[in-house]
């Protein structure tokens, strides 16, 4: 694909993003890894809503600015997750309401933040980390999405939000949606004892959709 279809797919997803109230005002942000290495990244302080191709930042594969407008301060995040993931093409970061209310709750793992709800979940987000709160644009949370090794995918940073990782934008957005329906599900099943996937259900889908999770039989299992 081209790079100005890859830019026109940035901005169409990302105005259905917003259009859809997953990442409000000018939050989020989207990033694309091009095949010369370079990326292409949404700038900063703009609206997912209202993004214009030609303004997104072009990237070369050291990270410095090549063209477009300043991009968002969130590229040590975005940076972090394509080093320790090889396989990822682009990276999802939003606002989303219940994922965020999710990393606010006492008894989230850190290492599965969501438990095995839905076959779905599994298979597009995978295992969830739960990172602690880092001030937005801080460098740290850069050696945090390091220190998960490349394990995880889907990466919830706390009082913040989600950030996703996918090997492809269209892969790496419907992620994203899926992580957030999850946290919702959870939310509205909280404290009412449901029945989640067992560890045989969840080695199912791992063995007959390949899955590669980081720790499936450590999710939770509610289910006795």
């Amino acid at each position: 694909m081209s790079e100005s279809r890859l830019r026109e797919e940035i901005c169409r997803y990302g105005r259905s993003l917003f259009e859809r109230g997953l990442t409000p005002g000018s939050s989020g942000n989207i990033s694309l890894r091009l095949d010369d290495g370079g990326w292409l990244v949404t700038p900063t302080n703009a609206s997912l809503g209202f993004l214009d191709p030609a303004r997104l930042a072009r990237l070369d594969a050291a990270g410095t600015l090549v063209s477009g407008d300043k991009p968002t301060k969130e590229i040590p995040l975005h940076n972090a997750l394509y080093e320790s993931r090889a396989s990822a093409r682009a990276i999802v970061h939003l606002h989303s309401t219940h994922a965020v209310a999710l990393t606010m709750l006492p008894e989230i793992d850190p290492r599965a933040a969501l438990p095995p709800m839905t076959p779905y979940y599994l298979m597009r987000a995978g295992q969830t980390a739960l990172l602690p709160y880092y001030r937005p644009g801080d460098p740290a949370v850069a050696d945090a999405i390091r220190g998960l090794a490349g394990r995880y995918s889907s990466v919830l940073l706390a009082n913040h939000g989600p950030v996703v990782a996918g090997d492809s934008l269209e892969a790496a957005v419907f992620a994203t949606e899926e992580l957030e329906e999850t946290a919702k599900l959870y939310l509205l099943l909280r404290n009412l004892n449901p029945r989640y996937l067992s560890p045989a259900q969840v080695g199912d889908l791992v063995k007959n959709f390949d899955l590669d999770l980081p720790d499936h039989e450590h999710g939770h299992d509610h289910s006795e």
